[in-house]
């Protein structure tokens, strides 16, 4: 799991990263967190944006899209919530999630380290 520790680690150095998770979608399970607190529990926060990709997936397929999830973006007022399924074929059923600060972050900049960092995690 030392690849998913770097993964979570380089995911952390994003401008403006508060926490980042490594999730499975089956089970909403936390494999890893780096980073949240107080105010942001990794582990209730990748349960619940489990719903979402199944949400997510669920829509696409009654819709006939065959093309795949590159993110799905949730923005609150002071927060970007990026979530990225893993599509190497060890990381299938994965995604990465993380939780950045809007007022720190360039969102295009976290989203282009997020798709490099996603291509170098084989589990």
């Amino acid at each position: 799991m030392a690849e998913m520790d770097v993964a979570l680690k380089d995911t952390m150095q994003i401008e403006g990263a508060v926490g980042a998770a490594l999730v499975d979608q089956t089970s909403g399970m936390a494999l890893g967190t780096a980073g949240g607190g107080k105010h942001l529990d990794l582990t209730v926060a990748a349960a619940g944006n489990t719903d979402v990709v199944r949400a997510k997936l669920r829509a696409m397929e009654m819709l006939s899209i065959a093309e795949k999830v590159d993110d799905i973006l949730i923005t609150l007022e002071t927060q970007y919530h990026l979530i990225r399924p893993l599509t190497s074929r060890s990381g299938k059923g994965l995604f990465l999630y993380l939780v950045l600060d809007k007022e720190r972050a360039n969102l295009a900049m976290a989203r282009h380290r997020l798709r490099d960092i996603e291509r170098r995690v084989d589990m």
